[in-house]
């Protein structure tokens, strides 16, 4: 529609009559008596709805009244109730200053220009991680190296390193800590084709040369690994008690290892968790939750922790043959199962997992529906951005010295990990509550040699008289390892997790399983959905809010499916996908805004936590494209070479 300086036409339809106000109305002739500038204020307001972004910029500079109009509020709620196809039930996000600002930012401060195409890495670049500062990002790749990349325009090469060099396969996964000052980075050996032994090691990334502080045993490979405070990070071990069972044990590190006496410890046991149906604990995260304490812990109200009160969907790994991330260590387990059940068993009995404090001396070797539908109670009780502050301690626990302060034992926190238990592919969200953890400051030299010789003969005599645990009844020996607090079922492949910026929001990517499938062996998973859904999980009620259905897609069956990891910052969700492009969703309004082509799977997205009109995407093409807002991509003076690499999913309707 053209906006014209004369009059209206007058080939209008003559019985055609206008509303507008309450009892007023307009013939088309008395229409065309009138001029361009005294044209009803409600017939101009609809104009201007259906007129293109272009014309409507134009529009409100012609005059201080259309200017004015311009500028009204219940048109741009319209327009952008229209544009984006949102709920009209859904109210103005909290904090945004008007729905035209709204409108502005999804158009021209979201990540759609691509202002760089790196190619440091020659594999398959398999995760991306930002530093808390946002000055850095770290990638990790099939080719051995983790390279860190300075993150201002343009990026550039800082620190790189070849772990190859210390037997690994590749790497698969970093982590900055707190203070930006180290990066954890965790990899998979090299070994027999049925091998899970990975490792993690830290580095240096705060001077002009990034150096090894310390090497960790880690398996399997994906659990990962977290950081548990600044200056310590947890890693995990899996042992065999009989066929299909096993426990994991979690321990946690000194991220320097680097001391003076061997008296000192640098590992102490922290949790040890029973294992079913050849499951395992994978890819563990820390999530300091300020609000939690006793008089309001969701975990008090339970009444069942080894039972589900929400349903979810989700997905799994990959192997290095294949495209993506590695696969999952269980998926070999119809070929290999471990033969470590004797030995392990008897350290099983012989410790109490509350009481635990071995440690270690030093050791250091070489769409169909793409929105995301939240609950009401996730819009009523939360609004971003108004959440509780990080900063506050919620617990009233006070630190008495700089060793507690390490431990950061002032911030309540939950371990949060995937797991399973019907089947070995990962299915389940597993919540432990962290509670007042202490690092022992000298290493007990245990009992003499005397005194062990004489401990083993009676352990003996002892055995002679006591049957051997039945590993299967877990109610019997379930005082022998750490109870999961909080167990929620997805009914699906859990392939990736993430945090909000606050930690009060956990996002899931899962490949849903078919509605009622039944499960008779435990080796045999369910088929699992080409569709991702992105499930929402309140951690301060510990239930689901939200949900996303069939939005992104991935094609590898469950025991060759592999990580796909999303990224949350304080306005958006973005996750790759097998189909070869990235995706972006608003975190308040759910819907998804623009997806990021690749030529081969996209493995991991992030966003640079001070800047979220800078994006980051990762793929099997070898490549990492950084992308920036339209706003980013004007002051930078950045041209995109090509303009179909990103495309918005929600089409203007004019």
């Amino acid at each position: 529609m053209e906006i014209s300086t004369g009059k209206f036409n007058d080939a209008q339809d003559k019985d055609e009559t206008i509303y507008y106000e309450e009892n007023e109305l307009y013939s088309p002739t008395e229409l065309n008596d009138l001029e361009w500038w005294s044209i009803p204020e409600p017939i101009l307001v609809r104009i201007y709805w259906m007129l293109p972004m272009s014309d409507l910029l134009s529009a409100g500079t012609t005059c201080k009244r259309w200017y004015n109009i311009f500028n009204d509020e219940l048109m741009w709620k319209q327009k952008f109730l229209l544009h984006y196809k949102v709920d009209p039930s859904i109210r103005l996000k909290p904090g945004a200053e008007s729905w035209k600002n709204e409108y502005k930012r999804l158009i021209w401060n979201i990540p759609y220009v691509q202002s760089q195409r790196l190619e440091g890495h020659a594999h398959q670049v398999l995760h991306v991680s930002f530093s808390h500062n946002g000055d850095m990002f770290s990638t990790c790749s099939k080719d051995g190296y983790v390279i860190v990349w300075n993150s201002s325009h343009p990026c550039t090469e800082k620190y790189s390193h070849n772990m190859k060099q210390f037997s690994w396969k590749y790497t698969q996964y970093s982590q900055f800590n707190q203070s930006d000052t180290l990066l954890l980075v965790s990899g998979v050996h090299f070994g027999s084709p049925h091998s899970t032994s990975g490792e993690i090691a830290v580095f240096t990334v705060n001077g002009k040369e990034s150096r090894l502080r310390c090497r960790v045993v880690n398996r399997p490979y994906d659990i990962f690994g977290t950081w548990f405070s600044d200056q310590y990070l947890i890693s995990g071990d899996l042992h065999w008690l009989a066929h299909l069972l096993s426990y994991s044990e979690l321990w946690l590190n000194k991220a320097n290892q680097e001391i003076d006496s061997e008296n000192v410890p640098i590992m102490n046991k922290l949790y040890k968790f029973y294992n079913r149906n050849a499951s395992s604990v994978r890819a563990i995260m820390i999530a300091k939750c300020p609000w939690l304490d006793d008089l309001n812990d969701p975990l008090s109200k339970n009444l069942d922790v080894n039972s589900s009160d929400e349903s979810l969907i989700d997905v799994g790994p990959s192997t290095s043959n294949y495209a993506g991330n590695p696969i999952s260590h269980a998926a070999r387990l119809r070929r290999s199962i471990c033969s470590e059940t004797c030995d392990d068993a008897q350290d099983i009995l012989e410790q109490n997992p509350s009481t635990s404090n071995r440690s270690c001396s030093k050791k250091i070797s070489g769409s169909a529906n793409d929105t995301i539908l939240y609950f009401d109670e996730y819009r009523r009780e939360n609004a971003i951005g108004n959440e509780v502050s990080s900063d506050e301690s919620g617990d009233g626990m006070e630190c008495t010295d700089d060793y507690e302060d390490e431990m950061e034992n002032s911030v309540p926190k939950y371990l949060i990990f995937s797991t399973g238990s019907k089947t070995y592919t990962p299915h389940q969200i597993g919540i432990k509550r962290i509670r007042n953890v202490k690092f022992p400051k000298k290493l007990d030299p245990g009992p003499s040699l005397k005194e062990r010789i004489a401990a083993k003969k009676a352990a003996k005599t002892e055995n002679q008289l006591r049957a051997d645990p039945d590993w299967w009844n877990f109610e019997s020996v379930a005082h022998l390892f750490d109870k999961v607090d909080k167990v929620i079922d997805l009914h699906g492949h859990i392939i990736g997790m993430s945090l909000s910026p606050d930690h009060r929001y956990l996002y899931v990517n899962t490949r849903p399983w078919p509605k009622n499938y039944v499960i008779n062996n435990a080796l045999e998973p369910p088929p699992i959905a080409q569709e991702i859904d992105i499930h929402v999980i309140d951690l301060m009620t510990l239930k689901l809010v939200g949900n996303m259905l069939r939005s992104h897609k991935a094609y590898t069956p469950s025991t060759e499916c592999f990580f796909i990891f999303l990224d949350v910052c304080e306005d958006y969700v973005g996750s790759g996908a097998e189909d070869m492009h990235a995706y972006l969703w608003d975190r308040y309004y759910g819907i998804c805004l623009t997806k990021y082509r690749h030529a081969d799977v996209v493995n991991s997205v992030a966003f640079n936590p001070a800047d979220s009109q800078m994006f980051v995407t990762t793929s099997d093409d070898y490549t990492i494209k950084i992308w920036r807002s339209r706003a980013k991509a004007k002051e930078y003076k950045i041209e995109s070479e090509n303009k179909t690499e990103a495309c918005e999913l929600k089409k203007r309707f004019i």
